[in-house]
This record gives C-alpha cells, sequence and structure tokens, in this order.
C-alpha cells in the first residue's frame, strides 16, 4: 500500500513527478477535468442563483473508478494540478468526486517540475482555493450564458452549427473592423528620393530631407522636380555631424502571449501548436539516464518575474560562458499593467545548464525550436545591453537637404544570443543590420554622383496575423493567457474568419454573425464592457467580489435583449453563389457553399443530385506523375495546403510543396518551390539538386 497518492492532470506529468517523490508516493493522471457542465443543455441553474450542475464527463467513468480505488488505499490524497484557475477547478471536482474535504491541505501547486520545487511544495500543501475556483466557475457560467442562449438563436435565424461567446466575438469584431479599415483606405501619393554621394573614394547613401531647413515628404513628381531644380552643382556641403553612443536594451522572458507571437513570427507555428508543445516541455520530456525532466516552468503566465534563484544561476552560466561584459547589470524592465496578475514567474528554461543543443537528441524539432526560442530569450534578458555608434550628417547645397544615418555594433552585448522577430519584415531583418557611412565632419565637401526619385503609396494597415492578433487582444484586456488560443481557434473553426497568406480575412457568414450581435447584442462586442469583465474576474479570483452577484449583473440586462432579439431578429438567407461549373452527374450548375472545414461546390440540384466537390485552385503544372492532369491546391482537414492530381483517386499524385513546370537537370524529378527565410528556393524532392 502506498502511503500517499497524487493527482495530476496528464501521464506525462505523473512519470516526472515520481521521479522525485519517494516509493511511498503513488502519482496518477486525471486526464484533464473529470466533472463538466453537460454538453446537451446548459447546465445552469438561473433561479437558483446560477447554481451549475456537473456531471462525469463521458468517457471518465473508468478513470475516475480508478482513482477512487486507489484514493480509498491511501492514508492521504494531494491534487497537484496546474496552478491557475483551471488547474484550481480541476482539483476541486476531483475533490467533491473522491469524498477528500476541500478544506483540509489537499492541494499542491508548483511553478516547475524540478526536484527541488517538487520536494518544497509538498512541503508546504494548502486547502483549495475557492477564490480561484469560483473565478473559473464565473467565467465558465458567464460563457454558457452567452453561448448556449445567443447560438441557437443563431442556428434558427442563420444557420445551423454557428455559436457566439463573449471574447470570441470581439475577436471577430476586431478582424473585421480591421478589413472595414483596409476598404475604406484611399493610398495617398508621396515619394521619395535616394542620392548617391561619395567623400574621397567611399561612396554612400543619403536620403532627401527637406528644403530650407525644414522636412518635407513631396507629395508629387511636380515637388520632387522643383526640390531637384534647385541642385545647381555635384558638391554638397557636410553640417549637423553628430556622432552618437546608443544603447539598447534587452527585453523581458516570455509571457504566454510573447512566446505565442514569437513563435508564430520566428517558427510559423499556431498559437494553439505553440502552447501544446509547451505543454510538453512543462510536463517533461524523457532525457535518457535522467528520466523524465520538466524543462520549462508553467507557461500560462502574464507576469516576467523571475526567482532570486534562476537569476543567480544565469549569472554564473553567463560568466562562465560569455565573460563579464556580457553580465546585465540592471534588472529587465517588468511589466506592471493592470491586468497583470504576477501569480507565476516569467516562462524560462528550469536549468539554464541544459542548453538546447545538449538535449537536442532527445526532442522532436518542433519541441527543440521552441525550447531554443525560449532559453535565448532568458538568457538575453540576463545579459547586458548592446552598445551602437550612431552617426547622422546632413548635405546641403542651395537650401535642399540630403541627410545620412548609419550605424555599427560596437558591443553585441545579448544580440550575441537573440534578436526579437517583428510582424515587419524589414524591422525584422534589419534587426541589427549596420548600415555603412564614411568618417564624416562638419566643413567636408561630399560629391554627389546621381539621384533616383521614387514614386510610393501609402499602404492600409495590414491584415491581423495571429501573432498581431493576440497582441492587440492582451493590450486592450480581452481575455487571459489561457484564451487566445483557443479563442483564435474557435473563430476559425466556425468559418467567421479565413485564412490568407497567414493573415485573417473574415467571410461572409462572420460579417453576417457580427452584424447581428453588435444590433442585439451590442455589450457582448464591446471592447471596454469585456476589458472590465476579465477585471471583475481578477477580483472575484482575489476575493474582493462575488462571482453569482457579478453573473447576476450581467445577466439580468442581457436576458431582457435575448427576449428582444428572440421577438424581432429577422432570418438571414446566405445565398448559394453560382459557380459556373456544370454538375457532370445531373447537368446543373453547381454552387458554392460554406461547411465544416469551409467552402465547397454542391449540385444546385440537392436533394435530387448530392454531388459535392472541394473547390480546387489550379497551378497550371502537369501532374509529373501521370502527365494527364493538372496539379491542383488542395487543404487538409487540418487547413494545411498541400498539392495534388486533379484526376485523384485515378492518380494518387500529393506534395507538401508546390510542383513547377520544370524537371531537375541533374536526375529528371520534378521540381518544386519551398519557402526559406529569404524568400524562395527551388529544389529536387528526389536529389540534392537546389538553387
Amino acid at each position: 500500500m502506498n502511503d500517499y497518492l497524487v493527482i495530476v492532470e496528464s501521464p506525462a506529468k505523473a512519470k516526472t513527478i515520481k521521479r522525485y517523490l519517494g516509493s511511498k508516493y503513488e502519482v496518477k493522471a486525471s486526464m484533464g477535468h473529470v466533472r463538466d457542465l453537460p454538453k446537451s443543455q446548459m447546465g445552469i441553474d438561473v433561479a437558483d442563483h446560477f447554481k451549475p450542475r456537473y456531471i462525469t464527463i463521458r468517457g471518465k467513468g473508468q478513470v475516475l473508478k480508478d482513482l477512487k480505488s486507489a484514493a480509498k488505499k491511501a492514508k492521504k490524497v494531494y491534487l497537484a494540478a496546474d496552478p491557475d484557475r483551471e488547474g484550481e477547478a480541476i482539483a476541486w471536482h476531483l475533490a467533491h468526486s473522491l469524498n477528500i474535504d476541500d478544506h483540509s491541505d489537499c492541494r499542491v501547486v508548483f511553478n516547475e517540475i524540478t526536484k527541488p520545487a517538487i520536494r518544497d511544495a509538498f512541503k508546504k500543501p494548502r486547502k483549495i482555493n475557492m477564490d480561484l475556483v469560483d473565478a473559473q466557475q464565473a467565467r465558465r457560467v458567464l460563457d454558457r450564458l452567452v453561448g448556449y442562449n445567443i447560438s441557437p438563436l443563431l442556428w434558427k435565424k442563420v444557420k445551423k452549427g454557428l455559436s457566439a461567446g463573449r471574447v470570441q466575438s470581439v475577436a471577430l469584431r476586431l478582424i473585421i473592423e480591421r478589413e472595414n479599415e483596409i476598404k475604406a483606405f484611399k493610398p495617398e501619393e508621396y515619394w521619395s528620393i535616394e542620392g548617391l554621394f561619395h567623400v574621397g573614394e567611399e561612396t554612400f547613401a543619403a536620403d532627401f530631407y527637406g528644403v530650407d531647413g525644414k522636412k518635407m515628404v513631396p507629395k508629387t513628381k511636380d515637388e520632387v522636380a522643383a526640390a531637384l531644380a534647385r541642385l545647381t552643382r555635384d558638391h554638397f556641403l557636410v553640417t549637423h555631424v553628430q556622432k552618437k553612443e546608443r544603447m539598447r536594451f534587452p527585453i523581458a522572458p516570455f509571457i504566454t502571449s510573447s512566446l505565442q507571437q514569437e513563435a508564430g513570427r520566428k517558427l510559423n507555428f499556431r498559437a494553439r501548436k505553440t502552447m501544446m508543445i509547451a505543454q510538453q516541455l512543462y510536463e517533461g520530456i524523457a532525457l535518457g539516464k535522467q528520466g523524465s525532466t520538466g524543462l520549462i516552468t508553467y507557461m500560462r503566465t502574464d507576469s516576467t518575474r523571475i526567482s532570486d534563484v534562476a537569476k543567480a544561476e544565469a549569472k554564473d552560466y553567463i560568466l562562465q560562458n560569455y565573460g563579464e561584459k556580457y553580465l546585465g547589470t540592471r534588472p529587465v524592465k517588468q511589466n506592471k499593467g493592470e491586468n497583470v496578475q504576477d501569480a507565476h514567474e516569467a516562462i524560462r528554461p528550469t536549468a539554464i545548464v541544459r542548453s538546447p543543443k545538449e538535449i537536442k537528441d532527445y526532442l522532436s524539432r518542433d519541441q527543440f525550436r521552441l525550447y531554443k526560442l525560449i532559453w535565448e530569450r532568458f538568457v538575453a534578458s540576463q545579459m547586458a545591453p548592446a552598445i551602437l555608434d550612431t552617426v547622422r550628417a546632413d548635405l546641403v547645397q542651395n537650401g535642399v537637404t540630403f541627410r545620412a544615418t548609419g550605424s555599427k555594433i560596437k558591443f553585441n552585448g545579448f544580440m550575441k544570443v537573440y534578436i526579437e522577430g517583428s510582424d515587419d519584415q524589414k524591422a525584422a531583418t534589419g534587426a541589427g543590420k549596420e548600415k555603412y557611412l564614411p568618417e564624416l565632419a562638419d566643413g567636408m565637401d561630399a560629391i554627389k554622383e546621381k539621384t533616383d526619385p521614387k514614386q510610393h503609396f501609402t499602404s492600409p494597415p495590414p491584415r491581423y496575423t495571429e501573432a498581431s492578433l493576440v497582441h492587440k487582444m492582451e493590450e486592450i484586456g480581452i481575455g487571459r493567457p489561457s484564451t487566445y488560443a483557443p479563442t483564435i481557434d474557435t473563430i476559425q473553426r466556425r468559418n467567421y474568419v479565413s485564412m490568407d497568406a497567414k493573415r485573417f480575412v473574415p467571410t461572409e457568414l462572420g460579417e453576417i454573425v457580427l452584424k447581428l450581435i453588435v444590433e442585439f447584442f451590442p455589450e457582448i462586442i464591446n471592447i471596454d464592457f469585456t476589458a472590465q469583465m476579465e477585471t471583475d474576474l481578477d477580483e472575484v479570483e482575489e476575493g474582493k467580489k462575488n462571482w453569482i452577484a457579478l453573473v447576476d449583473k450581467f445577466y439580468q440586462p442581457f436576458s431582457k435583449r435575448l427576449t428582444k432579439a428572440e421577438k424581432e431578429m429577422e432570418s438571414v438567407t446566405i445565398k448559394d453563389e453560382p459557380s459556373g461549373i456544370i454538375c457532370e452527374k445531373c447537368g446543373h450548375e453547381m454552387v458554392y457553399k460554406i461547411g465544416r472545414y469551409g467552402k465547397f461546390l454542391a449540385c444546385s440540384n440537392f436533394p435530387a443530385c448530392r454531388n459535392t466537390k472541394p473547390i480546387l485552385k489550379k497551378t497550371g503544372v502537369t501532374c509529373p506523375k501521370c502527365g494527364k492532369g493538372e496539379v491542383v491546391e488542395r487543404r487538409s482537414k487540418k487547413r494545411r495546403i498541400f498539392y495534388g492530381c486533379d484526376r485523384y483517386p485515378e492518380c494518387d499524385f500529393v506534395s507538401w510543396d508546390k510542383p513547377i513546370q520544370r524537371q531537375c537537370p541533374k536526375c529528371g524529378s520534378y521540381l518544386v518551390e519551398k519557402k526559406s527565410k529569404n524568400g524562395k528556393i527551388v529544389q529536387c524532392p528526389k536529389c540534392d539538386y537546389k538553387e
């Protein structure tokens, strides 16, 4: 008989924790929640103070039976779910299911799965924090009240399978508002003039700044001509030379949102994938003889705080591997926004000495890439700032000024390890990039070699990527670390948005749903209202507000709007869009319809004819396998693009990379296009040929 039973969420976590506890401890996994609200109905008794009706989750009966059996044999049961609201709720549900007194010291929490952290946590068990549980219950009840009331209304008035939620509706609003900005945008003309100059034998570039000492951006070709007409010779006077030393400081370690953003930029990971892999790294990876080991701290956090122990370990590592001059002496600025909970540390490696290179062989490719990103960001955050020498000089002739700027890295500091990515590709690739200038001084003579005027037009704001949408949601206080990924996933699964070049584009269905919600439930998509609700939930967690009162305050006006909507909301018919394609089975025209995985073609003669087919994007490339069909772009069920023959199933040719209409000069196979950091490359999938 084991003296103690420890219950966690997953087998991986159980395996890792078991290594650090003695033989008296048995560790079992609950496989997440064991109780939840029923799926088939709302499960909230509005009349009885919004009392939730929890049931055992389908399929968890045997798991619960095994846990009950193990709990009866143990002297003491410890509930060690994750250290957040969701984890606290899981512990509370387990306590109720296993008849454990939730006022007893049964709850164990830790921010990282390491031997010291685990042993320290088991020395300080506590009772279940009902404020955390209530905050989770309040969010769950609010989401049920919204989703299970508005969704059936949308099914009746628009289309089956739709949903509406507090956070997802605001995310959809942000995407649609951005699209409307893009449609309403009117480009404005402007010009730039680049000049090429030389001093002695050294050539450098400078940009037109203005005339008569004032900055000017030419709006027309005539303004450009007027400025250049003032130049009567090639000699310019060098003036106002400024040489400065600028420091560039490292940024803080990752929090949940910044990890999702950076993994999107640098690794091309979706938010959901980032969190899934981070969970694996947190719960533990088998490292050969070391056994299952937790590699990072808890990954759902909005705090950049770092423990003193971790700081000391980082200091020793930097001194030993980079030298004293690379050691940071000024603490990294921490985020202290009003919504930051600071319950956990930032996301960091559990042991800085465990470098990515050292454990690469034990990790999958994606695990290694994400761990490397987290490890490098943390190490860089504890390093010295980079020092850049910057130079600025004006080149003047007859009142016309060109300005030359340049920078040179004097000391790379933290940039030796890590440089932050950016949604702006120019900013991302230009981070730390040097622009050469010769030695310049006031009074020198610079000779103009040529001027190059270029016409430009202002660009509309870009569509949201996953990274920029997460950043925006965090900025306005919508959602919390655990909600960003599922929110983005939901609006895509409901076909409210589609992806074009990795950016969100609202669908007609998404616009229809938002229009109805704006009209009948304006508070649901009100950004300030939703952000305040998040703050209120935080106050429930802190014990400052009663969750039932909070829900009631929301529900009273909401229920009145619901009654009004049921009476006044008109049915919306989404017309099928003609495709111009004739059904080969019955001769009727096929139409575009929206299904679970997006648009598809269906026969307009339904239900007499049930012919359907996917929408195929042609590439103009002959199938390299059969030589008869054409290669078309398809999408997998996970929405990933791949390429195949349009004669499928007669021809089963498929490729993740886009084939091109050329043969490999080395082996005669077909060639494919692949994306790389520097653009596109062409290579052969059969041999090592690459161009």
